[in-house]
């Protein structure tokens, strides 16, 4: 190829970088999470809009206004800082963008203030947009703090497993293991955690747990922080570890239902109403009327007393027990000339008497 036709290849390529260069950068930049904001400043009572870019399609994402944070820091404090109470969800859609308004709230920490965006499930992204609370006090960022820096090396796992008491709704517990490395230029001394539990969409209600021990610049540890949740609970959990101000991990976690409380309110549902049918059937049988006449006995009655005496035996008692009719001659009359016609039993001075012998010849 002849030095004019090199020269006119270079020239070629050089104008197609140049054209292409514009293109490459936004495709980069699309791939980064964006937030963009209607106003950069608002008052609480009224709403702003925020929208963005960048996102994984048909993800679930969180808006919230937080107090001392920048874009370029992020979220020192977590969620802590953030106004919760009027947060935000929305779903991207298939191209990861999504549009959504954001009532404007104080957060409960001064600003600067910025609007996050963060990811619920999946993979964890996140982008901050600046924003200023019309009326809410403004104080500098608390200094960074320099030194020891520590560093999840290996997965969190949680270890333990229910029981019987949880079976029964007894609060579910489990150990958060995990191990971590000192990647900073001087020594980390009892280091204070905070572990949080989130259920489903909502924030982590965080904790603070301190490790006892000292970590060495180079070296790592292996830590065990225990994890507890409210009694009854039940559905899908996420355990989530932060330092620092910074998420270090997270760790999902499919509590059972406690069967044994459906069991107890079914037990309480067929056993209370049949109590209640027994003890309405007694005091039935004691409110109404007995027969004209006859003889109340109180517990126990005359066949089943006569049943009951050690003197008797079986074949006696059963004979005692058993009423017998009386004949009508054995019915005695007050008056004999009142019964009429009734029969009565004869007698041995009857003289149709068939008992009483008779003589020849007497009249």
């Amino acid at each position: 190829m002849s030095p004019s036709g090199r020269v006119r290849w270079a020239v070629l390529v050089a104008v197609l970088a140049l054209l292409l260069a514009p293109l490459a950068g936004t495709a980069t930049a699309a791939d980064q999470p964006s937030v963009k904001l209607s106003r950069s400043q608002a008052g609480t009572g009224s709403s702003i809009t925020v929208s963005g870019g960048g996102w994984r399609e048909r993800a679930l994402l969180m808006i919230l206004i937080c107090g001392q944070a920048v874009p370029s820091r992020g979220v020192p404090g977590g969620t802590n800082s953030c106004a919760n109470a009027d947060g935000r969800a929305v779903t991207t859609d298939s191209k990861g963008r999504f549009s959504r308004k954001l009532p404007v709230a104080e957060p409960p920490v001064p600003c600067p203030c910025v609007v996050h965006v963060a990811t619920v499930t999946g993979a964890k992204a996140e982008a901050d947009a600046i924003f200023q609370v019309a009326g809410h006090a403004v104080e500098p960022l608390p200094a960074e703090t320099d030194g020891g820096r520590l560093s999840v090396l290996t997965d969190t796992r949680l270890d333990g497993s229910g029981g019987l008491l949880t079976w029964f709704g007894a609060p579910p517990a489990r150990t958060l293991v995990f191990t971590v490395g000192n990647v900073g230029t001087s020594a980390v001394k009892n280091p204070v955690f905070q572990v949080g539990t989130a259920h489903g969409v909502f924030a982590p209600q965080w904790e603070e747990q301190q490790w006892r021990g000292t970590i060495q610049p180079g070296q790592k540890a292996r830590l065990e922080l225990p994890v507890e949740l409210t009694g009854g609970a039940h559905g899908e959990y996420t355990v989530s570890l932060k330092y620092g101000g910074k998420v270090l991990a997270e760790q999902p976690w499919d509590v059972g239902r406690p069967w044994g409380v459906t069991l107890f309110w079914i037990l309480v549902c067929l056993v209370v109403p049949a109590a209640l049918f027994r003890i309405g059937m007694a005091v039935v049988d004691r409110a109404r009327p007995r027969p004209a006449g006859g003889i109340r006995h109180r517990g126990l009655r005359l066949p089943e007393l006569a049943l009951r005496l050690p003197g008797l035996k079986p074949s006696t008692a059963a004979h005692a027990a058993t009423p017998t009719s009386t004949l009508p001659w054995f019915t005695p009359d007050a008056d004999p000339g009142a019964a009429g016609g009734r029969l009565s039993a004869p007698h041995d001075d009857s003289p149709t008497s068939p008992t009483t012998p008779t003589r020849e010849g007497s009249p």
